[in-house]
């Protein structure tokens, strides 16, 4: 019997898609079409592959109210934000002006005596492993300079986006990317660690936790694969004395709830100087009190379901136990009439939290936040730092130079100052400690994606 993989819509609990998996061997006849269709893709000028990776973005545009329409029933994100497109745009733009220079050869010595040069190749088959919370952005950060590095794709999307795999296909084939250069695959587990451990991929780059991590090092383990690796976060936001409140509270809790919590980046524990923190706090809820859960397909829905029940049911648990352990709610529930107990949660903020509780340390990836005094930038440092997960942190101060002292000395991949929740594709998206390894966007994103190679060449002369 087939099996088959399902996304169970959180609007209405319904299976809103279902697809057949791929077999062992049907699997195994993809990732060698993509093998031998990869020379010949790598072959074509370097501006002839940027035209159709361009293009294909440009087909996924035009498909905007259908993509919007299906992540809303897939994930449950409001329709009134309209999908991921800004950064899709942004990201495939960016990528592809700087391909040209991020590709050329190191030019070490050109003499009449030798040549001497570092060239960047394609890896070869380079395998997605995609997330749902953000599944155009974040398979975009790889896909594009991928395909325009001259390699072949292999996407493999999360089942509770299910379709995001399909309409990226249709819209790169329709731009004139090959079909066996970028496959849309559905896999289960078995299958795809199958696949890792007999070689299929050159480079496998992965979004998702950090026992699903785990595993893609343990079936790669010997193989000498590559892998990028972007897991869990509990990114942190600190508010100094001299910070804009109102502009932190507004960016900050932004950054903590929107997308339901659901974001990669996303604010989860925040650090207020005491002088502020008063303040801070009552902006806080008032912003929160502001929110309106409901259908993400009404125009006034701000916050949507979480992306699965079972996701919302983690949520619930850190922060009934957060409260059985001291910690105070600051947002009645009752405001938000909409939790259904379900996927449907009303977002929270909590005080009188501390690095004890499960919902200061582990991911929460929902929306509640953690609100801690702090009384100097040391305290603020060292809370910062006492978490294993190192993706973002997000600092608030009217001076340059303390952000960046503060920030040489945080456990992170990335400093804000006076932002968060944000990637720039000119800068390396990175992340340390069960975070993860490895980086994309930026010209060090075209390096995961190509492998140097060097020309000593000795000139005869005569």
């Amino acid at each position: 019997m087939t099996k088959t993989i399902q996304c169970i819509s959180p609007v209405d609990g319904r299976v809103y898609a279902e697809r057949p998996c791929l077999s062992l061997a049907e699997a195994e006849a993809m990732a060698a079409r993509a093998r031998a269709a990869q020379p010949a893709w790598a072959a074509r000028p370097l501006a002839e592959r940027i035209a159709a990776v361009t293009a294909g973005v440009a087909k996924l545009n035009e498909m905007k109210p259908r993509v919007v329409e299906e992540l809303a029933w897939q994930m449950g994100r409001p329709t009134r934000y309209g999908g991921e497109f800004g950064g899709v745009n942004d990201r495939t733009a960016y990528m592809a002006e700087i391909a040209e220079g991020a590709l050329a050869p190191m030019v070490v010595e050109n003499s009449d005596r030798f040549e001497r040069r570092i060239c960047r190749e394609p890896v070869g088959v380079v395998f997605v492993l995609a997330p749902w919370n953000y599944p155009y952005l974040t398979s975009i950060n790889t896909i594009v300079p991928a395909l325009i590095a001259g390699n072949a794709v292999v996407l493999k999307h999360a089942s509770q986006t299910l379709l995001v795999g399909e309409r990226l296909a249709e819209a790169f084939h329709a731009g004139g990317v090959p079909a066996d250069i970028f496959q849309n695959v559905v896999l289960d587990h078995a299958t795809t660690e199958a696949l890792i451990g007999a070689r299929a991929f050159n480079f496998i780059n992965f979004t998702g936790s950090v026992a699903g991590g785990a595993a893609m090092e343990r079936a790669a383990a010997g193989t000498f694969t590559g892998l990028g690796l972007e897991l869990g976060g509990k990114d942190p936001g600190y508010v100094m004395d001299d910070a804009d409140l109102d502009a932190a509270v507004d960016s900050l809790m932004d950054g903590a709830m929107y997308n339901a919590g659901q974001c990669c980046c996303g604010i989860e524990r925040i650090y207020v100087h005491e002088s502020l923190y008063d303040a801070f706090v009552e902006k806080a809820v008032a912003w929160v009190k502001a929110l309106k859960l409901g259908n993400p397909f009404e125009p006034t829905s701000t916050i949507g379901p979480m992306a699965n029940k079972r996701f919302a049911h983690v949520v619930r648990e850190q922060i009934s136990e957060a409260i059985a352990e001291g910690a105070t709610p600051l947002i009645d529930p009752a405001l938000f009439p909409e939790d259904d107990g379900g996927a449907f949660l009303a977002p929270q903020i909590l005080v009188n939290v501390n690095h004890e509780m499960r919902v200061m340390r582990e991911e929460s990836f929902g929306p509640v936040v953690g609100i801690m005094p702090v009384k100097n930038d040391d305290e603020a440092i060292a809370v910062m730092n006492d978490s294993p997960y190192g993706l973002t942190a997000s600092l608030w101060t009217r001076d340059p130079e303390r952000a960046a002292a503060i920030g040489a000395r945080i456990e992170t991949g990335t400093v804000y100052m006076n932002r968060c929740d944000y990637l720039d594709p000119a800068l390396c998206w990175t992340g340390c400690k069960d975070t993860g390894r490895g980086g994309s966007l930026s010209v060090l994103g075209f390096y995961s994606v190509t492998r140097p190679k060097s020309y000593h060449l000795k000139k005869v002369t005569k």
